[in-house]
């Protein structure tokens, strides 16, 4: 490993209620393409860093800590980004930052062994940078001021005064280019922001960090000794399953949930015993957290009466409204600051002065028992993904793609019959002892209680209609035999294997 290698590492948890109904618990935020581009926002965190200069020593791959239902979505989102090699540590459950960054930088400081102490660069994976090189040459220099005795940040320079973000007071100027961090502050009321903004000594308070991995371990045992102790416990029965490295489920459930700010960050401006020091760096770099749908709709194209619109739209008689379509045309007529978002299972229609509060709307449809807060009709699994179309009554209508060389499990259902229709590509089908290759246009059916598997064997994307019917069609009636991604047969599955 170089001197003071800059690791990225990519905090990937979240759920992203606020950005209901496109982002939902099973594929959430950081995995869309929300800026019309095709990428998704992990990806383009992933590649932020393409123009760092040869002064920095990077590693050649980042760094991911995500939640373990996520996994295989962030190993094939990084693999199409072209970013290959990414160690991908699995939270069993969510803890907020601080656990996640221990967790990295024990990771970090275990591959590094006695090789000089790695900086991390610390991204959560939902933010938008619209300006690269700017970011690029902030990183920079917070990489050099972070090889010495700083927990440097990035503070956001305002345009604007926000009661959605924490604020940073800037302190006196060091000598290696950042500034000391005189205090933080919480999220503001309307006229607290104004105060900020007009006395030009607050920055936006960005999530993003950079820091030595040891300096790190040093400052969370001192303030936060019992998270370090669960960390360490769940990396110390850490298990390597495929390209993921997985903490000790139990001692990780076991660690408080906190943030890094919390944690560490707000204690360090008055420890004077500590050697370690909180630092800013200013960032102008097209910088949102993109948390909410007014924020999508500042970083959007808007056209000459400040709408912005993704998908098939029309807008007459509007101004200042986001209207975005996931397949069907929307439509929208005499609109004024409104938020219209479209998918193939919920609309959402607000104010876009009320966006904060559509998480209420996802706490409702929990208290319901709604899905509809968790999963897409559309749901992507390993081997592809699949799209309920149509359910009644004692049935199911599937629309199922399996990759080329992709499988699902060896299966058996107790409650439910299946039909499949190749519509296109080959289907290898196993049913009992027998296996048999379904070209387009055939069929086959599944009785209740067969083992059975679909595999695709083809260069091509196999696209099957299944038809289940039963007296129960839930996820959860699978029994799994064998399964190529390591799932282990006694792990709930909520979706379809």
């Amino acid at each position: 490993m170089k001197p003071n290698q800059l690791i990225p590492v990519i905090l990937c948890g979240g759920s992203g209620t606020r950005l209901w109904p496109l982002s939902r618990e099973s594929y959430p935020k950081q995995f869309l393409a929300l800026e019309g581009d095709g990428w998704s926002m992990l990806q383009k965190t992933a590649r932020r860093l393409g123009r760092l200069g040869p002064e920095v020593p990077r590693a050649p791959a980042p760094m991911v800590v995500c939640n373990a239902e996520h996994r295989f979505i962030a190993a094939q989102q990084l693999a199409e980004a072209g970013v290959g090699q990414a160690r991908l540590l699995l939270e069993p459950t969510g803890r907020n930052t601080a656990p996640a960054l221990t967790l990295a930088a024990l990771q970090a400081a275990q591959d590094a062994g006695n090789a000089d102490d790695p900086v991390l660069l610390v991204m959560p994976a939902d933010h938008v940078v619209t300006d690269e090189p700017s970011f690029v040459q902030v990183v920079e220099t917070a990489w050099r001021v972070a090889r010495g005795d700083a927990l440097v940040t990035f503070g956001i320079v305002a345009d604007r005064p926000e009661t959605g973000y924490g604020y940073i007071r800037r302190g006196a100027a060091r000598d290696d280019g950042a500034l000391a961090v005189d205090s933080f502050a919480e999220k503001p009321s309307a006229e607290l922001a104004r105060d900020y903004i007009d006395s030009g000594e607050y920055l936006w308070n960005s999530g993003l960090f950079v820091v030595r991995a040891g300096a790190w371990l040093q400052a969370i045992e001192r303030y936060r000794p019992d998270i370090l102790q669960a960390c360490r416990a769940a990396m110390d029965t850490a298990v390597t399953d495929l390209d993921f490295v997985r903490p000790g489920a139990d001692a990780f459930r076991a660690c408080p949930a906190e943030s890094i700010d919390y944690a560490v960050m707000e204690r360090l401006p008055g420890d004077a015993d500590v050697p370690l020091r909180a630092c800013v760096v200013p960032l102008q770099a097209g910088w949102s957290d993109l948390g909410t749908w007014d924020a999508l709709w500042q970083v959007l194209p808007r056209d000459s009466t400040g709408n912005a619109a993704v998908g098939e739209t029309i807008s007459v008689q509007s101004q200042n409204s986001l209207l975005l379509s996931s397949g069907r045309l929307v439509a929208g007529v005499g609109l004024d600051h409104v938020i219209v978002i479209e998918t193939p299972d919920a609309v959402l229609v607000a104010d876009m002065r009320q966006t904060q509060a559509v998480k209420q709307v996802v706490s409702a449809l929990k208290l319901r028992g709604k899905t509809l807060a968790d999963m897409h009709r559309k749901v992507v699994r390993p081997w592809g993904w699949y799209d309920a179309i149509d359910s009644g009554d004692r049935f199911q209508v599937k629309r199922i793609v399996v990759n080329p060389g992709a499988s699902l499990s060896l299966q058996m259902h107790h409650h439910r019959a299946e039909h499949w229709i190749v519509v296109k590509g080959t289907a290898e089908v196993t049913k009992g002892d027998e296996v048999l290759l379904l070209s387009e246009n055939e069929s086959t059916y599944i009785p209740l209680g067969h083992v059975h598997r679909l595999a695709n064997p083809g260069k091509l994307p196999l696209e099957i209609i299944e038809v289940q019917s039963g007296s129960y069609l839930g996820e959860d009636d699978i029994v799994r035999y064998e399964d190529t991604y390591g799932r282990l047969p006694e792990q709930p599955t909520t979706s379809k294997a």
